[in-house]
Parts: structure tokens; C-alpha cells; sequence
């Protein structure tokens, strides 16, 4: 399968989950180091350059997080603005999918769409490992 046909079948399957949602705005995927693989329609460059950037930094306080608490893997990160959720999931082939959806929409709905779409992950996205970490 080519590039260009793995990307076309990502942001379709990108559509597809905010098309399942009422309230859904985007949904992008990334790489670990923030290089965007896909987004759903609508998303332009400075958009998906903003987005890479903070879902970056939503990645690195999350892992952070499960690091200093010491219970295992980092799997989401949910953000509750007044009038907004940003779900944030990484997927087991190491891509992170990040979700933007409106304060009146279910929040329950998307939070099992996201699981759905992280589960199926590996049929869209290619594998990224872990670095190996050195002994000290």
C-alpha cells in the first residue's frame, strides 16, 4: 500500500469518527515526535502546526505524569475547557490520536469512539517504537 493511499484511508477513517459524534469538531493523528499522518477535513496547515505543537506537549506531560506516578503506561489525556474537550489517545502502534469536541456534545460517546479508533489503529497507521532506554 502506498503512502499516499494509507494517508487518503487515515483521513477517512479521521471523517468517519467525527462524522459518528454529534459536537465532534477535528481529529488528527501524529507520529510520537509530532509529524502530522493524517486529519480529518478542515484541518489547514496552520491549524495542523498548532495542533502538532500542542498535542506534543500534551504527550510529554502525560508521560510525565505516568512516570512520576509510576502506574504504568501513559493511555489519555482528556482536557475540559468551559466550552471544549480535547481527547487525547495514544495508540498501540505508538501514534497519538487527539480529538477536538464542543462542551455540549457527549462526552461518553466520543470517549468510546476514541477507544473504538485506537483499537483499530493498527488497520490505518504504522508501527512506532519506544527508544531503547540506555542502562545508567
Amino acid at each position: 500500500m502506498t503512502p499516499a493511499l494509507i494517508a487518503d484511508n487515515l483521513g477517512r477513517a479521521l471523517d468517519n469518527l467525527v462524522d459518528r459524534v454529534p459536537g465532534a469538531q477535528f481529529a488528527v493523528v501524529l507520529s510520537p515526535d509530532g509529524i502530522m499522518l493524517g486529519a480529518s477535513r478542515g484541518i489547514d496547515d496552520e491549524l495542523a502546526e498548532q495542533l502538532s505543537a500542542m498535542v506534543c506537549g500534551l504527550q510529554a506531560l502525560g508521560m510525565a505524569a505516568a512516570q512520576v506516578c509510576g502506574e504504568g503506561e501513559l493511555h489519555q489525556v482528556v482536557v475540559h475547557m468551559s466550552r471544549a474537550f480535547l481527547f487525547h489517545a495514544t495508540t498501540g502502534n505508538g501514534a497519538i490520536l487527539t480529538v477536538g469536541i464542543d462542551g455540549e456534545a457527549e462526552v461518553g460517546d466520543m470517549a468510546y469512539e476514541v477507544a473504538m479508533f485506537v483499537a483499530q489503529a493498527g488497520d490505518h497507521l504504522p508501527v512506532y517504537l519506544e527508544p531503547a532506554v540506555a542502562d545508567a
